[in-house]
């Protein structure tokens, strides 16, 4: 199975300091239809003004992945963390047994725009956390590079979830394949730029390559495999997930 879910069909909306766009339902959006996919629950774009952002809030039992996209994001927690997350890298805030944070803005100039993911914990009450990396994906395009697993292998973030992220800089004409173990499921979402995807399987209801551009995602069951390939440059996120 492989389905679309188009970039302009999503919720959110612009609420003058943010233009926000939910992929699955998310605040005051909601759709029964689109209510997340298999351990992925949120997947949101944010476009934040110069120098506003999210005051102290607070969340639990979710794994929070934010990927910075242009601009800085600037962080604090109830765990005395204080970083600012900048282009290339990822920042993972286990919530666990409960955490608050917020996150700012500090240009007084330029937007923010950054991607923030839940993925729900295999395990409730979890002890609260942060992580933050800067991954080699611009150094490095052509090839998906694995930026967040259960095990945080190759210098990944560690999340507690059976789920492995996957994130990929590709210039226009570049191909990248992966697999996906029997069981399991994968969704892919475009960043930026333009793909054509494939996925191969037996089971596979799409054949022929879908076209997908910033802002399209595509859930990915009962394939082997998928293969994308870069129409124009572009940026990418894989999820393999249980």
């Amino acid at each position: 199975m492989v389905r679309i879910r188009k970039a302009n069909e999503r919720g959110g909306g612009k609420f003058g300091w943010l233009d926000t766009k939910h992929t699955f339902s998310f605040g005051e959006y909601f759709d029964p239809a689109h209510m997340g996919f298999h351990g992925l629950r949120v997947m949101n774009e944010d476009y934040i003004e110069p120098g506003m952002g999210f005051g102290m809030h607070g969340h639990r039992d979710m794994e929070i992945v934010t990927l910075m996209v242009a601009g800085e994001l600037a962080h604090k927690d109830s765990l005395g963390n204080g970083e600012t997350l900048r282009p290339g890298e990822l920042q993972r805030m286990t919530a666990g047994s409960g955490i608050r944070h917020s996150e700012f803005n500090p240009s007084s100039s330029s937007k923010a725009h950054l991607y923030q993911i839940w993925l729900e914990p295999h395990t409730k009450g979890l002890t609260p956390s942060y992580e933050q990396k800067k991954f080699p994906t611009l150094e490095e395009p052509g090839k998906l590079h694995l930026v967040a697993s259960p095990d945080g292998r190759d210098g990944s973030l560690k999340i507690h979830q059976h789920a492995e992220v996957y994130l990929a800089k590709l210039h226009e004409g570049d191909h990248v394949s992966h697999g996906v173990a029997s069981g399991r499921a994968a969704w892919l979402q475009v960043i930026e730029g333009n793909v054509t995807a494939q996925a191969q399987g037996e089971i596979s209801s799409e054949k022929s390559p879908v076209s997908l551009a910033a802002g399209d995602g595509l859930a990915i069951e009962d394939v082997t495999q998928l293969s994308v390939t870069s129409t124009a440059d572009a940026f990418v996120l894989l999820f393999d997930l249980p």
